[in-house]
């Protein structure tokens, strides 16, 4: 009986011993001696399934062990063959057969080279199944087992969170393309951005000034609007995901599934507020009527009949919103794949940043949970293909300078979400800190200080701190405090001539 036989025959004999009713775990124990061998009798075999194949994919031990010392010999430049490895792999009884004696058989039976890329995503698919397999046990032993304080909804957003696990491990894709693929790519952007409302190559934003500097909101991109309390960075998220929803055009593919065509479909965590403090908020905006007056009652019939219609506009939309507070970036990560793949998914908003929380099981610091978060929100982004916009507080040292414009140091935890971030956007409104220095009534400073404030009024500074793939700079918006509302700012030069 040959080494392969033997190997064969005594997994076998191990595996019907248990008992006659298991099945075994799907494995193709010929594949990967066909590809040990053709390792080690040319490594340039190695090559071929090296950025996908890990030992751990092996159903064997003594398998996992010879690809492992072999990807370590050949990674350092030296040669693997049966006689250089079997200085590493020790004494080991295969069947009545030494390691060195079947080294020796599996570069005498070898596969050839060129089919060395094929056993290896045999064996790389079968450990995939294997893994769903034990996640399948793990998901049953839990639901038997589950203590009485964990809820249905966590185990299921932890098989979520294996599963897509198994899935990245998983794809095998990757690698480098033609540079005229990618060429192919860049050119149907830019027409699809000629044939868009706007010429934008992203998402509108529906602010005409703070698209023509970041061309709409680019797929993938990690976008942090911040700024310190009271400056109405939530306010700037809720118009600009209302404005995209509320533009949402699509059509269909010919395989019958939709594809956005204009505006889009929006997904929203609310950490901080409730959906219907939210909703509350939107409507103010849409509906003119201060968000105050919509709370107390306080509304005369032209202002309710504008609310219903705002509120009629809002059920047709495709706005979708969480108001989970202390999600975890798992939690969201696996709700947002869930909101893509139930009801499609084309900008993702968090509100905001600081109030999601890292790991349970790491007991690193806020900055290192922070990066935790950031580095998530990134890969989420180009996992999904879509911008994600997530607010952030700025640090207290904002108030201690005269000019209190926000730079991109008084991030908290700037590290990490300045690095991450693809563009990074401050909220400003010089108005906010005027009116709370108001002089005494009469004095020349009360007079300056009018000034400044008819100078201010009614206005929002969009400062562009940081842009991957545009130019940074300032966008004046203009803002009505009662509404909460942003909008785009009439400028001298857009108004016709006075007669």
């Amino acid at each position: 009986m040959s080494a392969i036989d033997n190997l064969i025959s005594k997994s076998g004999a191990r595996q019907g011993a248990e008992a006659p009713g298991y099945r075994l775990a799907p494995h193709n124990l010929e594949a990967e001696q066909a590809l040990l061998g053709a390792i080690l009798v040319n490594n340039d075999a190695f090559d071929r399934v090296s950025d996908f194949l890990k030992p751990a994919h092996f159903s064997e031990d003594v398998h996992r062990r010879i690809f492992d010392v072999a990807g370590q010999l050949i990674r350092a430049g030296k040669l693997a063959s049966p006689i250089t490895l079997k200085t590493f792999l020790g004494d080991h009884d295969l069947g009545g057969m030494s390691v060195p004696q079947y080294l020796a058989r599996l570069a005498a039976e070898a596969t050839t080279v060129i089919n060395a890329e094929d056993y290896g995503r045999t064996i790389h698919d079968l450990a995939i199944r294997r893994d769903l397999i034990l996640i399948g046990e793990d998901i049953v032993n839990a639901a038997y087992d589950a203590p009485v304080a964990a809820s249905p909804r966590e185990q299921i957003e932890e098989a979520e969170r294996k599963l897509y696990s198994v899935a990245e491990t998983g794809r095998y894709e990757g690698g480098f393309q033609r540079f005229s693929d990618a060429l192919t790519i860049a050119v149907d952007m830019a027409a699809k951005a000629f044939e868009r409302d706007g010429h934008l190559s992203g998402i509108s934003t529906g602010l005409v000034d703070l698209d023509h500097k970041m061309g709409g909101l680019q797929a993938s991109d990690l976008i942090i609007v911040a700024g310190r309390p009271g400056m109405g960075k939530t306010a700037l998220a809720t118009n600009i995901a209302f404005n995209i929803a509320k533009a949402y055009e699509s059509q269909m593919r010919p395989d019958g599934t939709p594809e956005t065509i204009n505006g889009g479909i929006v997904g929203f965590f609310s950490l901080e507020m409730s959906a219907e403090q939210l909703a509350t908020r939107v409507i103010a905006e849409q509906a003119a009527v201060a968000s105050y007056k919509i709370r107390r009652g306080d509304i005369s019939e032209s202002e309710f009949h504008r609310i219903a219609d705002a509120a009629r506009l809002m059920q047709s939309i495709p706005f979708y919103i969480d108001q989970t507070g202390g999600l975890s970036i798992a939690q969201l990560t696996a709700r947002a794949r869930r909101l893509k793949r139930q009801r499609g998914l084309d900008v993702l908003v968090i509100d905001y940043l600081q109030l999601l929380g890292g790991s349970k099981s790491r007991g690193d610091s806020r900055v290192q949970e922070v990066t935790e978060i950031t580095t998530g929100l990134k890969a989420l982004a180009k996992e999904m293909n879509v911008p994600v916009i997530a607010l952030s507080q700025l640090s207290r040292q904002v108030e201690s300078r005269d000019d209190k414009r926000p730079q991109l140091s008084d991030l908290r935890e700037s590290g990490s979400i300045e690095q991450d971030a693809d563009v990074v956007m401050f909220v400003y409104r010089e108005e906010y800190y005027l009116n709370n220095k108001q002089p005494r009534e009469g004095t020349e400073e009360f007079i300056k200080w009018q000034t400044d404030m008819e100078n201010v009024h009614g206005k929002a500074e969009v400062i562009i701190g940081k842009q991957r793939h545009g130019p940074t700079g300032t966008v004046e918006l203009a803002f009505e405090a009662e509404m909460t509302r942003f909008s785009n700012l009439a400028r001298e030069d857009a108004l016709p001539d006075h007669i």
